[in-house]
This record gives C-alpha cells, sequence and structure tokens, in this order.
C-alpha cells in the first residue's frame, strides 16, 4: 500500500545543492545537530544518488515549485521507485534556511529558544511527515531582527573579549528561527571581533547603531584630541566613512544614516554654535546626503535608512531634516513600549514618533523590550508593561505603513524570551492574538501547570511600580538602583538641603526630602504586590518536576525576587534617611545595613541562575549593577556610623548593648575590639526592631 508521508529516522540521509553557501552550510549543520540530539544519530550525506535521499535540500528551478518571492520556501514530495521523498525548496538562501529551520521546529521539534530556556529535545525513534505540499507565506515586515544591545551579561560570560562565536552563534541562531533576518551585532565592539562576519556567514543582514553611521568606527576612537565636528574636519569624518564602505560593501548591509554625537549624544554638545533648531536639522541634513552619495558610488541598489531617533526624531517632524529619497525613515519608542520621543533627562515632550498621514517613502521602526536610561528602564527583567502595549503599538505602526524595517532592542536575549518571541510572531505574521500566544509559549516551555504558570505571567505586569502618568511609565529594575545610588551621593555630599534635580522626571520639583518620601511611598505600594507574585511564585515551584522548577527560577521567579529585594532595598535606604534626619544615626545605621543585605539577596538571586552552562553569565551585571548600589550603601553606612560612633567605633555598643552591669566598670584597655558594620548592625536590630515599622522584617546580612 502506497504511502502518504515520509519516514525520518536514525538511517535517514540527506542530499544538498551542489554548490553550497556558507549560510546555507551554517543552517545544514544546525539540522545535522539536530537529528543526532532526536535519533541519537547524524543522517547519512548523500551525494552520488540524489534521487535516493530522504531530505532533499535544493533551489527553486521553477516559479511553480516555490513563491516567486526573496525568502520563499516550500515543502515538495517527489516520488521515485515508489518512494517518496522530502524536498524543502528554497528561493534563495534564507528560503533554505527558514525552510530547514520550519522543519526542525515543526518536525524534529527543536524550539527556537531551545538554548536559551535549557529545553530538552525529545528522542524519537522516527518521525512521519506528511505528504501536503507547503508553501511559505509572505513575512509581514521586510528587514526584521534583533539589536543586541546593552548586552553585557553576553560580554562578561566568557573571558574572551570580544566575545566568540560560542556566544554568538546561538544568539543568531534564535533570531533566525524567530523569522528574523537583520541584526546590530553586540553595542560598540571591537571591529576585529566575529559578530559581524558570523551574523553575514549565517545569511543576515547586518545594519548599524544609529550612534555608528554606516558602521564606522567612532570618531574620537580614531582621532583622539580631534574637534568631533564635521564643520571642522569633514574629511577626517568622510574618511571614516569611506573606510567602512570599502569593508562592507560586498555583504548584505542595511546602511544606517545618521549623525549624533559622540557616546550617542545629539552632536551639537560638542559643536555648540549650532544653537537653533533650523542649523542642527540644516547640518544632519548636509551630512546624511553626503553619506547617501558616498554609499551609492560604491554600492549598487543599496538598501539605505535613517533613524529618527531622539532629536532627531523632533527636527524632523518640525520640517527641519531633509531625508534623501528612497531611504527608509527609522521611527522609535520612548524606550518604555510607547511610540513617541524619549523621555531626555526631565524633558518628556512625548512627540509622536510615527509617520503621519502624508508621509511618502517606506517607513520601519525601532523598539524596545530592555533598555538602559539610568532611570527606571528594565534590563535584568522583563519589559514591564502588559504585552497589549506592544501589540497596539507595532499593530498601529503597520497601519500607517511602517512595515519595511523592525529592529528590536533584545538585550541580553535570556531574559526577553517572551517578549522576542511575541515580536516575531508580529513580524511575520502582522498580527497576534495575545491570550493563544500565551498559553502555547508556555506549554513549549514547560511540561505541567502551564494555566497556572500562565497566569504568573500575566500578573507580573500588574505588578510592575507605575511611576508616572502614562500606561507606558512602569518601572524596571533600574528603578531601584540608578534613583537609589543618585539619592545616596547626593546625601553624602551634603547637599540635601536642595532638590536632587535628575530626579524631576519621576518626582517632580519637590525638596530632596520629599523626593525620597516619593520613592518610598512607590517602593511601598510596589512591595506589597511583589511580596504577593514572590508568594505565588515560589508556591508554584515547589509543584513543577525539577526541571521545569529550574527553567520556573531562571525566568520568571528571580526577576519577582529582583522586584521584590529591589523594593525592600530602596524602602531601607528611604528610611535610613528619614532617621538621619531626626539625628537617630544608630537606626539609620541600622537601615542601610537592611538594604545592603536586600541588595545582596538580589545578587544571590542571580546566583542561582548561574548553574551549568550559565556559570559567570550576571559577572558583568555594569548597567544596572548591583554591585555599584551596595558599594555606595556601604559607603554610605560608613559615613552613618561616623556619626556618633566615631572615634573608636565602640561608643554605641556601650550605649546600646553593653549589659548595664558592665558599663561603669569596665576597663577601656580590654574592650577596644570594635565590631564589624554587619556584627554590630545585626545587633542593634534586634534592639531597635521594636522602634521601627519594618518590625516584621527579617534583617538580612
Amino acid at each position: 500500500m502506497k504511502t502518504s508521508y515520509v519516514v525520518i529516522n536514525d538511517e535517514s540521509s540527506i542530499s544538498l545543492p551542489e554548490t553550497i553557501t556558507t549560510s546555507v552550510r551554517h543552517a545544514v549543520d544546525m539540522i545535522f545537530r539536530d537529528h543526532e540530539k532526536v535519533f541519537m544519530k547524524m543522517p547519512k550525506l548523500c551525494s552520488s544518488n540524489k534521487e535516493a535521499a530522504d531530505i532533499v535540500i535544493r533551489y527553486a528551478s521553477t516559479k511553480e515549485e516555490c513563491p516567486d518571492r526573496p525568502e520563499a520556501y516550500s515543502f515538495q514530495f517527489i516520488e521515485n521507485n515508489g518512494k517518496l521523498s522530502f524536498h524543502i525548496v528554497g528561493y534563495d538562501d534564507l528560503g533554505i534556511i527558514y525552510g530547514l529551520l520550519h522543519y526542525s521546529h515543526q518536525y524534529l521539534g527543536v524550539d527556537p529558544f531551545w538554548f536559551w530556556a535549557d529545553l530538552q529535545i525529545e528522542q524519537k525513534s522516527e518521525i512521519h511527515i506528511p505528504a501536503v505540499e507547503f508553501h511559505s507565506l509572505g513575512k509581514k515586515v521586510k528587514y526584521r531582527g534583533w539589536f543586541v544591545n546593552d548586552e553585557v551579561c553576553l560580554i562578561g560570560w566568557k573571558e574572551e573579549y570580544p566575545p566568540s562565536k560560542d556566544i554568538w552563534f546561538p544568539v543568531f541562531e534564535a533570531l533566525l528561527r524567530c523569522g528574523g533576518n537583520m541584526v546590530i551585532p553586540g553595542t560598540d565592539l571591537p571591529k576585529d571581533g566575529i559578530h559581524a562576519e558570523l551574523a553575514a556567514e549565517m545569511g543576515l543582514w547586518v545594519t548599524h547603531h544609529h550612534a555608528e553611521p554606516l558602521g564606522a568606527e567612532m570618531f574620537l576612537r580614531a582621532f583622539p584630541g580631534e574637534k568631533p565636528s564635521y564643520k571642522q574636519n569633514p574629511e577626517l569624518f568622510e574618511s571614516l566613512w569611506e573606510e567602512a564602505i570599502e569593508i562592507q560593501k560586498d555583504k548584505k548591509i542595511v546602511w544606517v544614516l545618521s549623525f549624533r554625537g559622540q557616546g550617542d549624544a545629539p552632536f551639537w554638545q560638542y559643536d555648540p554654535e549650532f544653537d537653533t533648531p533650523e542649523s542642527r536639522g540644516a547640518m544632519i541634513s548636509k551630512v546624511v546626503h553626503r553619506q547617501y552619495e558616498m554609499i551609492n558610488k560604491s554600492v549598487d541598489n543599496p538598501v539605505c535608512s535613517m533613524a529618527l531617533y531622539g532629536e532627531i526624531s523632533e527636527l524632523y517632524k518640525a520640517g527641519h531634516v531633509k531625508v534623501p529619497e528612497g531611504v527608509i525613515k527609522i521611527w522609535a519608542d520612548n524606550g518604555y513600549g510607547k511610540m513617541v520621543t524619549r523621555r531626555q533627562g526631565n524633558e518628556n515632550y512625548r512627540i509622536s514618533s510615527l509617520p503621519a498621514d502624508n508621509e511618502t517613502g517606506e517607513h520601519g521602526i525601532y523598539y524596545h523590550i530592555t533598555f538602559h536610561d539610568l532611570q527606571a528602564s528594565n534590563h535584568l527583567t522583563m519589559f514591564p508593561s502588559p504585552p497589549e502595549l506592544i501589540k497596539q503599538e507595532l499593530e498601529k505602526a503597520f497601519d500607517v505603513g511602517a512595515v519595511s524595517y523592525l529592529l528590536l532592542n533584545s538585550g541580553n536575549i535570556r531574559m526577553h524570551l517572551y517578549h522576542l518571541d511575541v515580536v516575531s510572531e508580529l513580524w511575520n505574521t502582522g498580527t497576534i492574538n495575545l491570550e493563544e500566544h500565551l498559553h502555547s509559549f508556555i506549554e513549549r516551555l514547560y511540561t505541567t501547570k502551564h494555566k497556572e504558570i500562565a497566569q504568573l505571567y500575566l500578573s507580573y505586569f500588574e505588578k510592575t511600580i507605575p511611576y508616572g502618568p502614562n500606561p507606558d511609565d512602569k518601572a524596571g529594575d533600574e528603578f531601584y538602583h540608578h534613583p537609589a545610588r543618585k539619592i545616596i551621593g547626593h546625601w553624602l555630599q551634603g547637599k540635601t538641603n536642595i532638590p536632587l534635580e535628575r530626579l524631576y522626571w519621576a518626582t517632580g520639583e519637590v525638596s530632596f526630602i520629599e523626593q525620597v518620601k516619593w520613592f518610598l511611598e512607590k517602593c511601598g505600594i510596589g512591595l506589597a504586590g511583589w511580596e504577593e507574585f514572590l508568594s505565588q511564585c515560589r508556591h508554584l515551584s515547589l509543584l513543577l518536576l525539577e526541571e521545569d522548577k529550574q527553567r520556573f527560577t531562571d525566568l520568571l521567579l528571580q526577576q519577582a525576587e529582583l522586584h521584590a529585594f529591589g523594593c525592600k532595598g530602596f524602602i531601607s535606604l528611604c528610611n535610613a534617611f528619614l532617621s538621619y534626619l531626626e539625628k537617630d544615626y544608630p537606626l539609620a545605621f541600622v537601615h542601610v545595613s537592611q538594604s545592603i543585605g536586600f541588595y545582596k539577596d538580589s545578587k544571590q538571586a542571580l546566583k542561582r541562575s548561574e548553574h551549568g552552562k550559565w556559570e559567570n553569565f550576571y559577572r558583568a551585571d555594569w548597567l544596572t549593577n548591583i554591585d555599584s548600589t551596595i558599594y555606595s550603601l556601604e559607603a554610605l553606612r560608613k559615613f552613618l556610623r561616623m556619626q556618633g560612633d566615631s572615634p573608636d567605633f565602640f561608643l554605641w555598643y556601650k550605649e546600646y548593648l553593653m549589659p548595664e552591669t558592665e558599663k561603669y566598670i569596665y576597663l577601656e584597655n580590654t574592650h577596644r575590639n570594635p565590631l564589624s558594620d554587619d556584627e554590630l548592625a545585626e545587633r542593634l536590630a534586634v534592639k531597635f526592631l521594636s522602634k521601627t515599622h519594618e518590625h516584621s522584617q527579617k534583617l538580612y546580612l
């Protein structure tokens, strides 16, 4: 009886195209690896008699075999001598790559995030592929991919710098498996690193950071001591652009035209003579037209884009920036998922960052699910607003024609899998049913308790602290650290009689004590929700299988801990300041010690996720930077101990801890070994806990 399916097992063979590119070779290697994981054996390579192969990988020879468009692929079934073979047919290299990865996911059961979520690949004796012709659908967004930005965990994970192939390969593989075709591989990494070369080898389009137009070297790095002014040094800037064009002209590049200053700041910080919107816009326009002219001299039909980011967006909206015709205009969200201009310090104009109705040409967007702004952004934890915001903002962007380009700020990958998956469905299909997607995502990652885990994911976004009037004003992990360190610095510099202007974005223009009270109130309200959420996570964790338990800890419970401990640490810091104002220095000392303990608990939460291959993954936490928060608090604690326990650091022990019978008869020369800060704080806490409104909290040291 004739079968209607192809059987794939440990004896199956694969036929490859006669001429194979490096990008297809990488994808084939992935499939060979996947076969070995599923069948415990690599497939045979069939080179002599291709018709006899079970799986045939080839390029389309006719339009009927495969959709006639870039990146398309189809599954065909060809009978030869009574045996069906399975053909993965691609229009081009990316078509074959996507076809192979679709086969891997659909039939071999290899999840796009198998590496990042530590998913075990199920072993099988054989699989059956129904002999039903399949044609891939087109993607909603033409150029779609990740900006692996603020990727410090990837940088610090291993000793080698810049990161090596074993770091970057899983990033690019996951991106391809999510349907992506474009990447900015890292932020300001050394040009001799493998990141850009490997991305291109794997078939991805490479694009550039808006602060590194054309992918050129930073001006001050190339020309230290020279003024980074295009007006004064145009030939130096152009030499860098010329060099970048020459290096990349034969590769798949989405060229970024832009003109920002050094360190991703407005250029007029180095050229203050440009002091009007008109003059600034005119200079930006002049530079990008020159960049466009230079590219077109060396590259036929280049794909060019221009980042309308930050101040450039505002100047463009006001009509001061002119973009060359044929260039994709890239609009950006504010870092918190809303398509409005980003907050710059305390200025937050929230001007719409989407093309107007009368806009012409192609458009795209640059979007954040992770961000670093030294204020309230998320870096170690998930995007803090509900996924409905992402759906709403991206679908709205698609509706106004921003479908040529979607660059997603993806950070360190591991912490952001849920939102990476949400956006991949949106860039592939143009829409998403969030309820169905969440349940599908949870079923892919966990073996049991799907409903309960899904509910916790939904609840997570309800617990994040709303710090402002807008729906996207939701706090990520940096909220507990950067403002806290600013408060400590202001305090230790003796400036408590004046407000801290760098916190106006959050508190408004109020006194410093009111600023401290504002954070105390926000974290106090937030803590109640996070403690409840953390309790629910811990309870559910006890009911999970061991494999699920570790994954659940890594991807959700740990993030709840970072929020809960962050709230507790910040609350204790604020209480320390209030005690300090009352000149109750020993109690302030205890509160700061508690704060140190809570932030150290955050460090331990990270350490618990550094198992197996993840050892040292959080070693380079340099952006949220829990270590810097602890360092600042330890400096503050020493300062407080100087307020009354100095110079011998024995007075508080004598006043509060020494037995009454000893206070008046001890000999000082036998009691001169002062207690450490930790030990003194622990013993004082026992004495003072009844005096504080935190009497129910354990002292963490």
